[in-house]
Parts: C-alpha cells; sequence; structure tokens
C-alpha cells in the first residue's frame, strides 16, 4: 500500500519551480491579507508598521517556510507520513503518527471555516454581477442575514463543490495549473482597482492612513507581536499544506529562492490590498475596521457610492474569490494526501470523503459558531501544527537532515547561519506564536 502512495506522489508533481512557488503563493495570499493586514497597518503606526513586519517575513520566510518546504519533499509525503518518518529515525514511529494528526486536524478544520466564507464570496459576487449590490439598503442587516445559521448553505456548498472540482484534476493538472491563471489575475485585477481608487476624491486620507510613519508605535510591545503573527500566519505556516506542497516537488528545485518569492508576492498582495481597501474607504468618510465587517458591509457600502460601481464590484469580488479558492484548495489538500497515505484511497475518493466531512460540519458551524471555530483552530492548533514541524525537522530528525534537505536542489552551499537561525531563532519565535497568540486571544 505504501508504494503504491508514494507511486502516486511520484506521478503526480509541480512540473516545475515557478509552478510550485505560484501555489505556495496562492494558498498564502487569503483574507489575513485582505480584511486584516490593511487594518493592522493602520492601527500600529502606519508604515512603521511595515518595518518590524518585514524583520518577520524575511526571518520566518527563510527559515520556517524553508524548513516545511525541505520537511515535505525529503519525506515525499505529506504531514502525516511526514511526521511518522521523522519520529521513526528515533525509534518513536507511532509518536509521530500521532503528533502528525495534529496539523492535518488543523488544516481541515480551518477549511471547514474558510469554505463558509467562499460562500459568502460567492455570494457576493453574484450580487455584483446581478447588480443588486447596489441596491442593498442596509449592508449590516444584508450580511447578517447571510452570516446567521444556516444562512449559506447553497452558496457555501457551491463554493466547496468549485474547490473540490478543481482539486480533482490532479496537482499538476489542477492545482498548479489553477493557481497560474487565478494567482497572476488577483494582482491584475487588484491593480486595476488600485489605479480607479487613486482617482477618488478624498483618498489621499486612506494613503496617509496606511503609509503616514507613526514612530512612537514602535515603543508598543503590541506592534512586534501582531507584526510577527501577521508574518507567521501570512505565511501559512501550520505544518500541514506547506509540507505537503513540497511533498510534490521535485529534487532539483531551489527552496531558498522559492520561499523568497512566497514571501515577496505575499507581501506585495496584502500591501496591494491595503492600498485599494483603506483610500476607498476613506474616500467615501467610512470607518476602517478588520475582518469580515470590512468585506462584506463597508465595502458594499462603499460600491454603492462609486462611479462604475458595478464594475468595481465584479472586479473586486472576483479577485477576493480567486484569493479564496486558491488558500481553500491547499487547506483540503492535507487531509486529502493523508487518506491516501493511510488508507491506499484514490484521489477522487478522499475527495468526496473530506468534502462530505467538511460540507457536513461546515453547515452546522454557520452563523454564531463559526467565530470561535475559527479562533480555537487558529489560536490553538494551527500555530501547533507549525511549532511542531519545526522541532520535528530542526531537533528530532538526524544531525544533518534539515541542511541536507535544504542544500538539495541550490548549488551555492548554504552557510552556518541555517542552524541556529532554524533551530533555535525559528523554534523560538514559534513558541512565542503560540504563547501570545492564547495570551492575546489571537494575534494573526
Amino acid at each position: 500500500m505504501k508504494n503504491k502512495i508514494h507511486q502516486i506522489n511520484t506521478n503526480d508533481k509541480f512540473k516545475n519551480q515557478w509552478g510550485f512557488i505560484i501555489a505556495c503563493i496562492g494558498s498564502s495570499v487569503g483574507m489575513a491579507n485582505i480584511w486584516l493586514f490593511p487594518y493592522r497597518i493602520g492601527e500600529f503606526g502606519g508604515s512603521a508598521f511595515l518595518i518590524p513586519y518585514l524583520l518577520f517575513v524575511l526571518l520566518i520566510g527563510f527559515t520556517g517556510v524553508i524548513g516545511e518546504m525541505a520537511f515535505g519533499r525529503a519525506m515525499q509525503t505529506g504531514p502525516l507520513g511526514a511526521f511518522t518518518k521523522a519520529f521513526e529515525q528515533r525509534g518513536l514511529k507511532r509518536l509521530g503518527e500521532l503528533i502528525g494528526l495534529i496539523p492535518v486536524i488543523g488544516s481541515l478544520g480551518i477549511a471547514i471555516g474558510y469554505s463558509v466564507v467562499v460562500g459568502w464570496i460567492i455570494r457576493y459576487f453574484w450580487a455584483s454581477i446581478s447588480g443588486s449590490i447596489l441596491t442593498v439598503s442596509d449592508s449590516g442587516a444584508e450580511f447578517g442575514s447571510l452570516a446567521q445559521n444556516f444562512g449559506s448553505i447553497p452558496w457555501h456548498l457551491i463554493g466547496l463543490f468549485l474547490v473540490l472540482l478543481c482539486m480533482s484534476l490532479g496537482i499538476s493538472g489542477g492545482i498548479e495549473k489553477i493557481n497560474k491563471v487565478l494567482m497572476p489575475a488577483f494582482f491584475i485585477l487588484f491593480i486595476v482597482l488600485a489605479v480607479q481608487v487613486a482617482t477618488l476624491p478624498g483618498s489621499s486620507e486612506g494613503y496617509q492612513y496606511l503609509f503616514r510613519p507613526d514612530w512612537s508605535a514602535m515603543r508598543n510591545p503590541k506592534t512586534w507581536v501582531y507584526a510577527m503573527g501577521q508574518a507567521f500566519f501570512s505565511l501559512s505556516l501550520a505544518g500541514s499544506g506547506t509540507v505537503v506542497y513540497g511533498s510534490y516537488l521535485n529534487k532539483d528545485v531551489n527552496l531558498i529562492s522559492s520561499a523568497g518569492n512566497v514571501a515577496l508576492f505575499d507581501t506585495l498582495a496584502a500591501i496591494l490590498a491595503g492600498i485599494v481597501i483603506i483610500p476607498a474607504v476613506f474616500a467615501y468618510q467610512m470607518e476602517p475596521n478588520s475582518g469580515p465587517g470590512l468585506l462584506f458591509i463597508t465595502i458594499p457600502n462603499v460600491i454603492q457610492s462609486l462611479p462604475f460601481g458595478r464594475i468595481f464590484a465584479i472586479v473586486f469580488f472576483l479577485a477576493v474569490l480567486f484569493a479564496g479558492v486558491t488558500s481553500l484548495m491547499n487547506l483540503l489538500e492535507s487531509p486529502v494526501e493523508a487518506l491516501q497515505t493511510r488508507f491506499g484511497l484514490s484521489r477522487n475518493l478522499s475527495l468526496v470523503l473530506i468534502g462530505i466531512i467538511t460540507a457536513g460540519v461546515g453547515i452546522f458551524v454557520e452563523g454564531d459558531l463559526l467565530s470561535p471555530w475559527m479562533d480555537t483552530i487558529s489560536i490553538y492548533v494551527i500555530p501547533l501544527g507549525a511549532l511542531l514541524a519545526g522541532i520535528t525537522m530542526f531537533w528530532i530528525c538526524k544531525k544533518g537532515f534539515a541542511r541536507n534537505a535544504i542544500q538539495e536542489g541550490r548549488k551555492k552551499t548554504i552557510g552556518k547561519w541555517l542552524e541556529p537561525m532554524t533551530k533555535y531563532v525559528f523554534c523560538g519565535v514559534a513558541i512565542l506564536v503560540y504563547i501570545l497568540g492564547i495570551f492575546y486571544g489571537g494575534i494573526g
């Protein structure tokens, strides 16, 4: 059975480095970039916030992200199999199997909630096409009716079905090809929107909100805490999605350059979202906020006042949908691959089973349970998965394993910085993210 599963992974991989990079960008670019990052910049010192944020992006990108990529590629399997193989090096195979379940459960848990959000996006995209988004008198009440218990079942299921259908095409034929279309389209669409927003009277106040530096914020410990959390979660560290994508990667790919590109484009996506959303909000003298309220209440209000608002709405929610779809594919891939690895199931059967679980649980977390569900998973499970992946790759695996795994595909020898930065600095940061996330009730 194991040989069969490994043959599946061998036959269906990313065709090239850029296919892998774009897929990883697709997994990273999501709601945290769109509805949280712009607000965080304004809340914690404008452009001053970018300094600690970029420092943490560089630190985490060139340690944790590289580590998860290499972990999956070296083990040639997703998190469940990768943790098992790693602990087997220490004679602790059974413990590895149990620990490997944590990131898989975390990925599935977030996917369950994320599928609800993708359903909301589809609903608003349809409202943009029909023009009904322009005639809503109370955006808050409209979103409230959608976000109530069992309030978005049809849209929720449509979104999940579309994502699973895309995934059924495989890795190179599905995930890679679709990301190659959707991610460039996301950036192009947001650039178009940014140009339009720049022409709005009053938008300059939004740019000031985003980029006027308040250096006093640098003295606030929360600025550094939330910058660290934003970078950590935005780069999709969870010990799951990046690991499983890494398992579909060829040995000749340079992981350090790959991680650098992922970090770069993820940051550009977040900044691009900011210069679209916040200036538009300020142009119509509305208060910026974070979370779903920004996307589904504030933005629809802005759209109603915009010239060519319908076109803006179509382009905006289409771009957001692309980000949601690519992220959800990554979240679902870990549990799908785990079923293939553990039970030898076909990919399509694994997709059906995971789809049933995701839909079955997701329907019941719609509404009042969604926020506590997502908070619980994102605070307690996701960072734990990332921490365990870091400890496993850099401490549990035998001496030299991580270096050799990361060096593979790279001509220039990696410097002596690798071990101290990964074993001590990154793992230390991961511990801090976990503890501070619990203390603050979420930091990413």
